[in-house]
């Protein structure tokens, strides 16, 4: 997929950027005033979508940074193997395997509809907690 561009003081807590060209949800923002000789800094703390992960960047406030497009679509599930679960899509009717988290592999039963996110040419079955 693709992604577009947003300046540092522009971004807001729950929305998305990429670090590290990895999707990330960010959870904190803190802007310093600028200093004596220096521009203003933008410290900004986000979890990863698709490996949960927890990444800490500083930028300065004009600094553009990349944020994702992240596609929401719904699937049908054909079946699971070995912690992977292959699915078709609604619209497109394509099929594909998905790695199924380990707290997803009691939820997801073969023949339901799941909603799954696509970003960065990746995806993700994203259940509701």
């Amino acid at each position: 997929m693709s992604w577009t561009e947003a300046e540092v003081r522009e971004l807001k807590v729950g929305r998305y950027m990429l670090i590290d060209d990895s999707p990330c949800r960010i959870v904190d923002i803190t802007m310093s005033k600028p200093g004596k000789h220096g521009e203003a800094k933008g410290r900004i703390v986000a979890i990863g979508v698709f490996d949960g992960q927890k990444h800490s960047v500083v930028y300065p406030v004009k600094h553009k940074v990349k944020v994702p497009i992240i596609v929401k679509k719904n699937a049908q599930v054909l079946s699971i193997t070995n912690n992977e679960a292959q699915l078709m899509d609604t619209e497109t009717f394509e099929t594909f395997i998905i790695p199924l988290d380990p707290e997803d592999i009691d939820k997801v039963k073969p023949g339901m509809e799941v909603p799954y996110w696509e970003a960065m040419g990746k995806r993700k079955i994203m259940l509701q907690n």
